[in-house]
């Protein structure tokens, strides 16, 4: 139901070095021609007992970690390839050492199992959630290993943030971490009975300890209070953002003198789970 024309390699320089048999041109020309056959069998959808053709849709996978290209250049040529031969999905496989090489990396070399996760994760947001590479990365790096991009990109554009969870429009809610299509649905759905209260958003699928940074619920905040996005990075890419952590062990100098009046007017030690 499905047919793939693996890409193997994401430039043609890289199909050169260690693939000289194949050819940039011989891997898209067939991606065209499945496309066509997909669209032809489209047209007789009338026709009840007529098979359709790869009805699942065609897919590619490269390997992540063989070559030199940085994830901007990966993920450029996934949207290419969605764009231009409607894939359903793109995979992406971590190289593994089997043979030594002086082309390849070394056999010691660990596979690059968390960056193809990440490049899975972007993927996803390229195709569900309105993003572009560009949004994602900046030119010639890699995408984050400490956060997931959607995160990553959250904390860059702090200055957008919180977004008013009961006034924010569909795409603006889709961004926030923690909120995915569904959630967004069930926020628009819900809210048009009523505002919204912070507990009602996990019944509707939210992921409040990523979320609860990025939105307020009626004007009111429930995330980390800080001045400095690199606070909140450090923050959300802890092995348990979710645990009750000491603000005061992840601030600045800086933000150190803005947390004590917090913390005198409130009486209490102020944490990172605080409202």
């Amino acid at each position: 139901d499905r047919m793939s024309v693996n890409i193997e390699l994401p430039s043609q320089e890289s199909l050169t070095l260690l693939a000289p048999e194949k050819t940039k041109q011989s891997i898209l020309a067939p991606m065209g021609f499945i496309k066509e056959r997909i669209e032809d069998s489209k047209a007789l959808v009338p026709y009840k007992n007529e098979p359709r053709f790869a009805p699942a849709g065609p897919s590619t996978q490269m390997i992540v970690g063989a070559s030199g290209e940085n994830d901007l250049k990966i993920l450029n040529l996934t949207e290419a390839l969605y764009r231009k031969y409607s894939l359903k999905r793109v995979f992406f496989s971590a190289y593994v050492p089997a043979v030594e090489s002086s082309l390849l990396p070394a056999l010691g070399t660990k596979p690059p199992l968390l960056r193809e996760h990440r490049l899975y994760q972007a993927d996803w947001l390229l195709r569900f959630y309105g993003f572009t590479p560009a949004e994602l990365i900046h030119p010639g790096e890699n995408l984050s290993l400490k956060l997931d991009p959607k995160t990553q990109w959250a904390v860059s554009r702090a200055s957008d943030f919180p977004v008013e969870v009961n006034r924010a429009p569909p795409e603006t809610l889709l961004r926030v971490p923690g909120i995915g299509p569904r959630s967004m649905r069930n926020i628009i759905q819900a809210r048009r009975f009523g505002p919204l209260s912070y507990e009602a958003l996990k019944e509707l699928g939210v992921v409040l300890k990523r979320a609860c940074h990025f939105i307020t619920v009626s004007g009111r905040y429930y995330g980390l209070h800080y001045s400095d996005p690199e606070v909140l990075r450090n923050y959300l890419s802890s092995p348990s953002p979710g645990q009750q952590m000491s603000l005061w062990d992840l601030a600045s100098p800086s933000e150190r003198e803005a947390i004590q009046p917090l913390n005198r007017s409130a009486n209490r030690p102020l944490t990172a789970g605080s409202p």
